[in-house]
């Protein structure tokens, strides 16, 4: 039963199975020590602690060793994307931030605090994450608007010697490059053989655009709200000029639908729709990665009757596209070894680690693994960890 809120009672509004589960949040605090009596509490307090604090202000890196901060990432909000919520603010933010941190200890034993900023401005932000990074092994970016989002992650990856990671981005583009792998693979070619067109130019789209071009995409062309992105548009962005000179090298400069003709892949990341004629348009063998949600640009159904492949973000259809495949596993793997950041290579490593659970079961339906299969922590997180050492990122 769904009940909509408004100056209903906390008991009406409980009825409602995703309120009740909700219930004075999902999340609590938990000690790892016992404290039965004096003596325990001479050591986990004053007096003992204070021999803790001293070696660590001699020497600083043994915060890791010796408190919570090795394993703890900061969840990280202005609440100004939210979902398909778009800008609701830090207190309704609080929710899905509760849910990531909740995520993070399920699918990798990462402990995660849900922090949610009433500033939205991108010194603000800046600052106010670097002044609470001291508290944290790594820094989740999540739900914060485009194109702010980009400067935000650039300016703290810079500042801090942290993992900085925008999840919206990275782990979006981290999902879809493993099932594109696979789906490339069932189709008989490689991704250098594909032309893809990407609906979209917010922070996943940019994100999923970047990493299929590290991995050597064949083309890829990328729309946003008005039509194709390319070099002679005068109304772009820094972000989406600096995609422009590195994509569309066909030269598309009309609507996502006209440049799907003969298209390999689809894929949508703009909350728009997509007509079944442009689905029919693409070339055979066809990849169609629909992934808005709650509505997919276009229906899987609909899309079946044309393409070889579809994969959807929702969890009521084959291959769903989801985040929680990549990112507790990449902020496991980088906090196990102390990686001072994540890097490009650490994405790419988790992304073929994920696209090689699939194995010899890769079909239609099967061109990415599901978040309950505990295969998926376990390789994700040996790949970025060996890939961060040999970047030379890890310190340990």
């Amino acid at each position: 039963m769904a009940v909509t809120p408004s100056s209903v009672s906390l008991e009406t509004l409980d009825l409602d199975p995703a309120f009740a589960l909700h219930r004075g949040g999902k999340l609590e605090v938990r000690s790892t020590v016992p404290v039965r009596d004096a003596d325990d509490l001479s050591l986990a307090y004053t007096p003992g602690v204070a021999r803790v604090c001293t070696a660590i202000a001699d020497t600083p890196e043994l915060v890791n060793d010796y408190t919570w901060v090795s394993n703890v990432v900061a969840v990280v909000s202005d609440g100004t994307a939210v979902l398909g919520l778009g800008d609701i603010g830090p207190a309704a933010a609080m929710p899905v931030m509760e849910g990531k941190a909740l995520l993070f200890k399920q699918f990798a034993n990462v402990d995660a605090v849900p922090i949610c900023l009433d500033c939205t401005g991108i010194e603000e932000l800046v600052e106010t994450v670097v002044r609470l990074a001291p508290s944290f092994g790594g820094i989740n970016l999540e739900d914060i608007s485009a194109p702010r989002c980009f400067e935000v992650e650039a300016r703290l990856r810079d500042l801090l010697d942290i993992p900085v990671f925008h999840d919206d981005q990275h782990g979006t583009a981290i999902v879809v490059l493993a099932a594109l792998r696979n789906a490339a693979r069932l189709t008989g070619r490689s991704l250098g053989e594909l032309r893809a067109v990407v609906a979209g130019a917010g922070a996943s789209g940019v994100a999923v655009s970047r990493i299929l071009l590290n991995a050597g995409i064949g083309d890829i062309a990328v729309a946003d709200s008005k039509g194709m992105i390319h070099a002679d548009r005068d109304d772009l962005n820094p972000v989406k000029r600096a995609l422009a000179a590195d994509t569309n090298r066909t030269g598309f400069t009309g609507s996502t639908e006209q440049a799907l003709a003969g298209a390999d892949v689809f894929i949508g990341l703009s909350g728009s729709t997509v007509t079944e004629a442009a689905i029919a348009s693409m070339a055979a063998d066809s990849i169609v990665f629909a992934l808005s949600n709650p509505t997919p640009e276009v229906q899987p159904e609909v899309a079946r009757r044309h393409a070889r492949v579809v994969a959807t973000g929702r969890s009521d259809f084959p291959n769903q596209i989801n985040n929680v495949l990549a990112f507790p596993g990449v902020f496991r793997g980088a906090l196990d070894v102390r990686a001072s950041t994540i890097t490009e290579n650490m994405k790419v490593a988790a992304a073929e680690a994920l696209a090689a659970v699939v194995g010899d079961d890769l079909s239609e339906d099967y061109v990415i693994p599901g978040p309950f299969d505990a295969r998926v922590a376990t390789a994700v997180i040996a790949a970025v960890s060996e890939q961060a050492r040999a970047d030379g990122v890890a310190r340990r």
